[in-house]
This record gives C-alpha cells, structure tokens and sequence, in this order.
C-alpha cells in the first residue's frame, strides 16, 4: 500500500472513525479535507437493502439536482434533418445521425449523454455494445428517448441525471462540486436522496438505506446520519 501524503493525513485526521456526521456537517467537512488543484467532483455512495439480481428490485431514476452538478454535460442528439435546429437551439453540443452513427461504431464515445427520438432507435439500437457498457445508451424511462428533444436537452443542461444501483446495492453518482456552498450540496444531496426513497421497491424487505457516504474525487468517504436527511 502506498504510503499517504501530507494532505492525505491531514483529510483522514479532520474525519471521525465510526462517526455518522449531519448531512449539513458533511457537506462542510468536505471543503475542508479536499486538497485538489481542480475543481472536484462530490460524490454520494448510497448502500440499499435491494437485492439488484431480481427484477422486482431493481432501483433505477431521473432526478434533476436544484444546483445542477456543476460539470458541463456534453449531448449528442441522434435525430432526422426536421428535428435539428429544434436540438442545436436547445443547447445539444452534437447533432445529427448517421454521420455520428459510424463515429460511434468506429469507437467514438465522446459525449456524457446520448438523446434520440424514437423513430431512430432502429439505428441506434444498433449500437447497443458500444453504448451500453458506458452508459450512453438512450432509454425512454430516463426521457433521453423522446420527440420533445428541446426539453431533453434542456434538462440534462440544467442539472437532471440518472442512476441506476449496481451489482452490490449501491448507487452510486455525482451531485456537484467542491466549490458548491454546503447549502447547494445539501440541497442536491436532499434531492437525490429523496428520489431514491421514492423509488422504495415493494418488494424490498428490511432496512432499505443501509449506509450513506460523501466524499469527493479524492478525499475519504464521510458517513452520513440518515436521521439528518431532508427527504420529500
């Protein structure tokens, strides 16, 4: 194991052992133990009592955050020639069809989020093996396949994301940035969690949030009292 820096040692000496810390504590704890030259990202772990393998169990959603999550989301929109100008105006980085269908098949993945209408899914379902496995796959319960492109896009600029529980339990995304207020980064964190409540699975039996952790790209993970989480 590598040995820790100076910074390293002063983030994991401000955060208590065993402690579960108010979300509001948290999100200012996190100012103080990130040392990066950039601007980085804040992330939350959430471990839930789903068992992912069964399909009645299964958490997936959209959640558009308050604050938005402060990174500028690059879109691809995949559409016919009539739905273009409606794409590009609504601030979409990347238009049109198969000029960036063989882009993709050619390897091309550069972008954070791939919208399309639904009369072109024939082509784009095409390149499932490509998008899937990064999770830029178009998927109508996430609206990113959709005739109303200008609202997707517009969005997904404002600050809407989706997220999906792992293998583990665990869901796991990106609600801002270091350089939020703690007052944005609780309330993006309220946002998200509240959504996650809502999608309670019946069929989940027992404690349905197990653990909840901040952290940010490269400090330690601070755990989060669940008590303490504003949910709607």
């Amino acid at each position: 194991m590598s040995k820790l820096t100076k910074n390293q040692k002063t983030a994991y000496a401000k955060v208590e052992p065993n402690r579960a810390y108010k979300l509001g504590e948290a999100a200012a704890l996190l100012k103080e133990i990130t040392f990066t030259k950039f601007d980085a990202s804040v992330d939350i772990d959430v471990r839930l009592g789903v068992d992912p393998r069964k399909a009645n169990q299964m958490v997936r959603g959209v959640v558009t955050l308050p604050h938005g999550t402060g990174k500028a989301v690059r879109v691809l929109v995949l559409c016919t020639p009539e739905k273009e100008a409606e794409a590009t105006v609504a601030g979409a980085d990347y238009v049109g069809l198969d000029e960036y269908v063989e882009k993709i098949k050619g390897g091309w993945t550069d972008v954070d989020v791939i919208i399309t209408t639904p009369n072109v899914m024939g082509k784009v379902g095409a390149l499932g093996r490509i998008l899937g496995p990064r999770g830029l796959m178009p998927n109508p319960k996430t609206g990113t396949v959709t005739m109303d492109v200008a609202k997707a896009v517009s969005e997904v600029k404002a600050g809407k994301i989706d997220f999906k529980v792992d293998k583990f339990g665990i869901v796991h995304t990106s609600i801002g940035k270091v350089s939020f207020t703690p007052e944005q980064i609780v309330d993006n964190a309220n946002e998200f969690l509240s959504m996650i409540m809502k999608l309670k699975p019946s069929a989940a039996k027992g404690a349905y949030v197990k653990s909840i952790y901040l952290s940010t790209t490269m400090s330690p993970g601070v755990q989060i009292d669940p008590k303490s989480v504003e949910t709607k």
